[in-house]
């Protein structure tokens, strides 16, 4: 963390997967209100590629390399950021992998599972990381944002649907055995690559909750999810069959109404992460599924069973775990 980090006019955020759909366009959201953005990619050239296609100006925008498939990857991509002596004012964990075709699990660089090291593993270091630097921001509108999925609540619709299997975390024994192989899935049973992406989007979902309970009162930090609605020609669905490719677009379209562009969900991203009537903390934002740009967002409950404490603490702790970090690294870092 910076001794003395600079305090620009204009705040910066820290967007994960900033290269492509709704991080792209959430880059470009949050750049048109004011808000210098460090776009967190994989690929550099890609990125870069990305924001002259939409014409962004190079002063609003910082590409750092980031991949969440390798911790030391994310500890370095700490600090690089760190190196750009900017004040952090927002983090934006938006990257995910969705691989539903796999027979075999991939791993990480650590061996774990790849959905949950990516989407959940990497971005709990990138977070807990990164909290004393929001803490030191003098913005008055620090947060914490992340992606989370209806697919990933039993209590939506989208959430009960039993293809492959709805999300559930089991009692976490994949977790607590160490999540090498062959174990490839948070509740150690057999692996299923679309159950495993739900139950990684699961987690970002419940890490906002332990956030907000551990330290939105000390350090006035708002973290919060958001379903912006069903993006349904994101880069995301690109691993999945080609013929779903073309009619899930359709489908949500024409049949259900539910499709929603890639720039309106990034234009809802940059609300959550901007905008003063989502200043609540703890809480999961959505929109249902429709295109609308007048939708009104609501707060959507999740699953009483998964939110329960003592299984969100546990998830919290063995993740700790995983990445290598402790307990009270993160409490640590703010009191400092």
């Amino acid at each position: 963390m910076n001794g003395n980090p600079v305090n620009p006019i204009n705040p910066t955020a820290i967007v994960t997967g900033a290269a492509s759909g709704i991080g792209l366009y959430a880059t470009q959201a949050l750049i048109r209100r004011g808000w210098h953005v460090v776009m967190a990619c994989r690929d550099r050239a890609k990125a870069e590629q990305a924001a002259q296609s939409l014409s962004l100006d190079a002063k609003n925008y910082a590409i750092v390399p980031l991949d969440l498939a390798s911790l030391q990857q994310v500890r370095e991509c700490v600090s690089q950021v760190r190196q750009l002596g900017r004040s952090i004012d927002a983090l934006v964990c938006n990257a995910a992998v969705y691989l539903p075709l796999l027979k075999e699990p991939q791993r990480s660089a650590e061996g774990y599972e790849i959905n949950v090291a990516v989407n959940h593993l990497g971005h709990f270091l990138l977070t807990n990381l990164l909290l004393g630097d929001l803490q030191q921001s003098s913005y008055g509108q620090r947060r914490v944002v992340f992606l989370g999925t209806v697919t990933a609540n039993r209590d939506e619709l989208g959430g009960k649907i039993p293809i492959p299997a709805p999300p559930d975390l089991g009692d976490m024994a994949g977790l607590a055995a160490g999540f090498q192989a062959p174990i490839a899935m948070i509740d150690g049973k057999p692996f299923k690559p679309g159950k495993a992406y739900k139950d990684s989007k699961l987690c970002n979902m419940l890490t906002v909750r332990e956030l907000h309970r551990q330290f939105h009162e000390t350090t006035g930090i708002t973290f919060g999810s958001l379903y912006p609605g069903c993006v349904a020609d994101s880069p995301l669905f690109r691993h999945h069959f080609p013929l779903f490719q073309r009619i899930f677009p359709w489908f949500q379209k024409n049949v259900t109404g539910g499709y929603v562009s890639q720039s309106l969900a990034g234009e809802r991203v940059a609300m959550v992460v901007a905008d003063p009537q989502f200043a609540q903390s703890g809480v999961h934002w959505s929109w249902g599924n429709r295109q609308s740009p007048d939708r009104q967002a609501f707060v959507q409950p999740i699953f009483a069973k998964a939110i329960a404490e003592e299984r969100v603490g546990r998830l919290w702790e063995l993740s700790a775990q995983l990445v290598g970090i402790g307990t009270q690294t993160a409490r640590s870092q703010v009191a400092s």
